[in-house]
């Protein structure tokens, strides 16, 4: 399958929206870890925006930022929300609550629960009626949500903005799941080549290809996030090279994406 590349989106410790981070993932400036910046995405009405959680915010607002520079509005693409473990504060929230004599689960809370939640809020702050799908595939959640969004754009003929997140968990699930940071990166793919893309993606199923290791200038506190799993692609984009990135899937194959920059 092919599709082209338009826009990126990205926020992590020491990423704070592609512009800053592309010299840093190309090689030209040096990353220093720094706090993922607090997002705020701005395309929320101001009643959904309180009432959204961090997992929330931070999808949306990587959606955002790839959306504003890829020259289309949000009710002109699909989505696909991948994110290997959803909303980890909520989760505790919710499970405190059930633990509490009373049992009593906040209705915010519950409805921010679900791995749809960004889903829902995008269409309220877009107007967007197209379709949305939300993939949780552990590990492999990028690379499953990259599958959905290329075969979405490839047989349906339409513009998709895949947004993939993932957040560390609070302390005693952080045991269990031990992601230390917040990263999410956003991804808006079309089926031809449009205005002026940035690269072209043929993605194919490989079983013998061994999975492209992280930028080794980020760190592997960074690197070990799930949604961080889509770096080597913003890393090729960066350095805009053609190259060949395979992203681990399921049953020991990959996925390899080869990555063409446009003039």
């Amino acid at each position: 399958m092919q599709v082209f590349l338009q826009s990126v989106g990205i926020l992590g410790p020491g990423l704070n929206g592609w512009i800053s981070s592309r010299p840093i993932l190309a090689r030209v400036d040096t990353y220093r870890m720094t706090p993922t910046p607090k997002p705020v995405p701005d395309i929320l009405p101001p009643t959904e925006r309180r009432r959204s959680s961090t997992a929330v915010r931070l999808a949306i607002a990587v959606a955002q930022e790839a959306l504003q520079t890829s020259g289309l509005s949000g009710d002109q693409v699909a989505t696909i929300f991948a994110s290997s473990d959803g909303d980890g504060d909520i989760t505790h929230q919710i499970c405190e609550a059930l633990a509490a004599p009373a049992r009593e689960v906040s209705p915010t809370s519950f409805h921010n629960s679900v791995h749809n939640a960004p889903a829902g809020y995008w269409s309220i702050a877009t107007g967007s009626r197209l379709p949305s799908t939300s993939i949780c595939a552990y590990d492999e959640s990028f690379t499953a949500g990259l599958l959905e969004a290329v075969a979405h754009a490839t047989v349906e003929h339409q513009s998709v903005l895949l947004i993939t997140s993932d957040l560390p968990f609070p302390d005693p699930l952080h045991a269990l799941r031990p992601v230390e940071h917040s990263f999410a990166a956003a991804f808006l793919l079309t089926p031809v080549a449009g205005r002026a893309p940035l690269m072209r993606w043929h993605i194919r199923l490989d079983p013998c290809g061994t999975a492209t290791v992280g930028p080794s200038e980020l760190p592997d506190s960074l690197l070990s996030n799930p949604a961080a799993r889509c770096l080597p692609l913003l890393a090729v984009l960066a350095q805009r090279t053609t190259e060949t990135v395979f992203l681990d899937y399921f049953g020991g194959t990959t996925v390899a994406v080869s990555c063409q920059p446009c003039e």
